[in-house]
């Protein structure tokens, strides 16, 4: 008889106390603090040469506090979630996604004969593309939190294309999750790391790009292999009963629905039209004129007149989605909300609240364009939210961890033993014990804009005694940041995607637990050229 697997709130619970237990036997420490500003914003960084030790506080009684103030901590993150779980609980009573997935596999069944794809296999071709997509975001401007609401529609897609919920997952968070690893223009790791670093903003990327390639290809060989498996035999999937909650769903016969378009549809579709125009012109000036976005990639800047342009696509998908169904036109709303989310990170520096705002917002929409009355959208929110709401908990929960060693005052303590490691090794060693430190360090602090102003005044400045080039050690410190995202339990995205997908945490780390190794070798083997080949940048 095998034993049972602890609940993933046990599980975390148990890390909770261990990190409480640590708090007795590691000497406390602190390290003096100054704020810089870095790209125009502050940023609080360690005075290096300032550690000293400090009585430590241990936790005891605090471990059953810790979930209320990790929750306080997490807030944003576990209002996302809420938020999320009920507009898209509105929208699923719609039954769009459905039939968008039922219309896309399809659009797959229609294509799977082409000589081109054949060879390939039409569902790897679909699951690269997606992959691709999300790395490349995870690159660019560091998707993490973003990709929770993506959850909510892949793992479906995935389940209804005969995969399983981690399937649906890795497409999504552990693609987004390689693109954050082999960052490439991430202004939230690359940027501060290099700005604290004192070296030029986003320079090195001719390597970077080799390395979020390599890294892109390994990764992906990876999923592609476990998601064949899997499609040949679902039974062997380890979510294999979990998903009975995905295929219930998905096994609601979509060619009963009404296909009809209430004028409450057609309110919402020039409602929404008025407003993107009210946004598409500048009347600033003595005149109007086009809005121009800023759209931001790197160090580079993209001057657009991006809203009106999607204005004027919004006005013709969205007529001839009217035409077709409300349903379609729903998809369509969807859509938009992905394009306005892309448009706001990368032009209007969105963060969860504006994300947040807008899938709330599409919500809203999804069910006044059904006609549903006031009464039935709210109850319909939160039904979303109850749904959703073991996903938002777990998070506050995991946020408990990193305000015990804090608490606790130890952080800082281990941050210097690490540190004070590296004395005495060439080269190659001292830049894969940077890399090993950043690991482990990640463990702690997933945050990678947090752990960059933490760990890189100390680390720069070593470099340079040590031989080793500042783009190096950032190299160390973004493949350190990156991979562990995908398995460290004190992530809240980690915590809120797998709940959101209602995959244990165990049955997760188990799986990705031989990616994550082989990704870790792979960034030390990456970080050998560093210090040994002539490198532009380095």
């Amino acid at each position: 008889m095998l034993k049972k697997v602890p609940h993933t709130y046990v599980i975390v619970f148990a890390i909770l106390v261990l990190a409480a237990i640590t708090t007795w036997f590691v000497p406390g420490g602190e390290y003096e603090r100054q704020t810089v500003v870095v790209d125009g914003t502050s940023r609080t960084v360690i005075v290096d040469h300032s550690f000293h030790y400090v009585d430590n506080s241990p936790q005891t009684w605090q471990i059953f506090s810790a979930f209320f103030e990790g929750f306080v901590d997490k807030a944003d993150i576990i209002v996302f979630i809420l938020m999320i779980g009920g507009a898209f609980w509105i929208m699923n009573k719609s039954r769009a996604i459905d039939i968008g997935i039922y219309a896309f596999l399809g659009f797959t069944k229609r294509i799977e004969h082409w000589k081109a794809l054949k060879f390939l296999g039409v569902d790897n071709v679909i699951l690269v593309l997606i992959m691709i997509l999300f790395s490349v975001f995870g690159a660019v401007f560091g998707m993490s939190e973003e990709t929770i609401a993506f959850i909510i529609i892949l793992v479906p897609l995935a389940i209804s294309m005969g995969y399983d919920s981690i399937t649906g997952v890795a497409i999504v968070f552990v693609a987004a999750g390689l693109g954050f690893a082999g960052a490439i223009l991430n202004p939230f790791t690359i940027g501060i790391a290099q700005g604290l670093s004192d070296i030029p903003l986003f320079s090195g990327i001719e390597y970077r790009i080799f390395s979020w390639f390599v890294i892109n290809i390994v990764g992906f060989s990876f999923i592609l292999a476990y998601a064949n498996r899997i499609k040949k035999h679902p039974e062997k999937s380890p979510v294999y009963h979990i998903d009975d909650y995905w295929r219930k769903r998905n096994n609601e016969d979509v060619e009963d629905v009404e296909y009809y378009t209430p004028k409450s549809a057609w309110l919402v579709y020039f409602a929404t039209l008025l407003a993107l125009l009210s946004y598409s012109f500048d009347f600033s000036g003595d005149s109007w004129a086009f809005a121009i976005t800023n759209m931001k990639i790197g160090n580079t800047s993209y001057h657009l007149a991006i809203l009106p342009v999607s204005a004027i696509l919004f006005a013709i998908l969205g007529f001839f989605s009217l035409r077709k169904s409300v349903h379609f036109f729903i998809l369509n709303l969807l859509l938009f909300t992905i394009i306005f989310l892309i448009v706001g990170v990368m032009g209007y520096s969105w963060y969860v609240m504006e994300i947040a705002t807008l899938f709330f917002v599409m919500g809203l929409l999804s069910g006044i364009s059904m006609n549903y009355s006031a009464d039935n959208i709210v109850k319909y929110f939160l039904d979303g939210v109850k749904d959703i709401l073991s996903a938002a908990m777990i998070v506050g929960l995991a946020g408990g961890i990193i305000i015990i060693l804090q608490e606790g005052k130890v952080i800082d303590t281990i941050l210097h033993s690490l540190a004070q490691s590296m004395d005495g090794m060439g080269k190659i060693g001292s830049v894969e014990t940077m890399y090993l430190i950043q690991n482990f360090i990640n463990i702690i602090i997933p945050s990678g804009s947090a752990k960059a102003a933490l760990t890189m005044p100390i680390m720069a400045p070593f470099s340079d005694v040590i031989g080793i080039s500042r783009q190096a050690t950032v190299m160390a410190f973004q493949f350190g940041d990156g991979f562990t995202n995908m398995l460290t339990p004190t992530s809240g995205v980690l915590i809120g995607v797998l709940g959101v997908a209602r995959i244990p945490y165990d049955i997760w780390a188990k799986w990705i637990f031989k990616l994550i190794i082989g990704l870790i070798i792979l960034g030390g083997l990456l970080l050998i050229p560093t210090v040994l080949m002539e490198l532009n940048g380095f």
